[in-house]
């Protein structure tokens, strides 16, 4: 046994994990709190496991780029059909993309980011009143931490998740003052996007540009407005684990500190931002309709010294209420291409998401 194993295991053994986190869930004041106190070191909870740290040290990392997709000409026939052609193989080789010119205006885009900052970096007293873990009651709601009991570390992030899966909308008095008016002009443009997308998505498939609306896939929406603070040992935790993302579709807004990163070929890819992009991802719920397809990818966020980085994710996810059945698309499947999953209620996959490990795809449920 090393060194670092033995001082890990000698650890271990007078570490009390859920006592150090309910005295952090207890301040309410997240992980800024940590860095606003002035720690130098992270607090056990959030250091990762030492073989996961060391298999880390020998993955390699490529410098291949993230599809860039151009929306400007989308009216115009042949622009439309190369636009499409893109998408497709964007959504079946890397199950990311980015999108320029989208039409969602830059002040809009800018507002998002200064809001989200706004939140978070608001008097904590102001934050402790949207502080919940509680993801069935509360639409809207302030935490630190996702699957927590079944992870093994806590990741390096503060999250305001705002959430209109059920009723299909969210009033604005419900979203806090500070970023209220952002986020109801982001989320109006946001949508308006998500409905050109899935038109274009279902082309991209052989499919009529209305199949997937028809299906109402953009309905269902939630939103996560993402801050990494500076951390002081970013090497032993991430921002966020890897994982797939529970949804149709992603669209991800993300300021120019970089950090996410997703899997290629093996090999983890930088993300890098594009001033004014957009980030759009495969979610679980759009590989099973189009029967593997198109690709759902493990994609993670890292920890870095400088801070904060931020982000917001709008969810794409479906009908909840009432239940609606999902699965492969008929027109996809022949004797040929059986169909590899079984039918799906969103909420049953919702719930069975979260009731496992972050980094386990939540696939392999309804896999046939």
């Amino acid at each position: 046994m090393s060194v670092a194993e033995d001082s890990q295991a000698e650890l271990a053994m007078h570490y009390d994990r859920s006592k150090e986190i309910k005295a952090f869930d207890d301040t309410k004041a997240g992980v800024k709190g940590l860095v606003d106190a002035g720690i130098v070191e992270i607090p056990r909870m959030f250091i990762r496991p030492i073989d996961e740290l060391a298999e880390e040290l020998i993955q390699g990392k490529s410098t291949l780029q993230v599809p860039v997709i151009d929306l400007s000409g989308l009216e115009v026939e042949d622009a439309r059909k190369k636009i499409v052609d893109e998408i497709r193989e964007a959504s079946e080789k890397w199950g990311f993309f980015q999108l320029i010119n989208h039409g969602i205006p830059s002040s809009v885009l800018e507002g998002m980011i200064d809001g989200t900052r706004k939140f978070h970096e608001q008097d904590v007293e102001l934050k402790k009143e949207y502080y919940s873990l509680d993801r069935t009651t509360r639409r809207v709601r302030y935490h630190s931490r996702i699957q927590l009991s079944q992870s093994k570390t806590v990741n390096w992030r503060d999250s305001l998740n705002i959430d209109w899966m059920v009723s299909g909308q969210i009033e604005p008095e419900e979203i806090p003052p500070v970023c209220r008016k952002a986020y109801v002009e982001y989320i109006k443009h946001v949508i308006k996007l998500a409905e050109t997308l899935v038109d274009l998505l279902s082309e991209a498939l052989g499919l009529k540009p209305d199949h997937l609306k028809a299906m109402e896939c953009a309905k269902g929406q939630a939103m996560a407005c993402h801050y990494y603070p500076a951390c002081p040992q970013p090497e032993l935790t991430l921002g966020v684990d890897k994982h797939t993302d529970l949804s149709f579709f992603t669209i991800l807004l993300q300021d120019q500190s970089g950090g996410l990163q997703i899997m290629h070929n093996n090999q983890w890819v930088d993300v890098e931002p594009i001033e004014q992009g957009l980030v759009v991802n495969i979610g679980d719920f759009l590989q099973i309709l189009s029967n593997d397809k198109f690709v759902s990818i493990n994609h993670r966020v890292v920890a870095k010294k400088v801070g904060p980085r931020i982000s917001t994710a709008c969810f794409f996810t479906g009908v909840s209420e009432p239940p609606k059945i999902y699965g492969p698309i008929k027109e996809l499947i022949s004797e040929e291409n059986p169909p590899l999953y079984k039918e799906f209620i969103s909420s049953d996959y919702i719930t069975k998401f979260f009731s496992k490990p972050l980094d386990i795809s939540g696939l392999d449920h309804f896999r046939l």
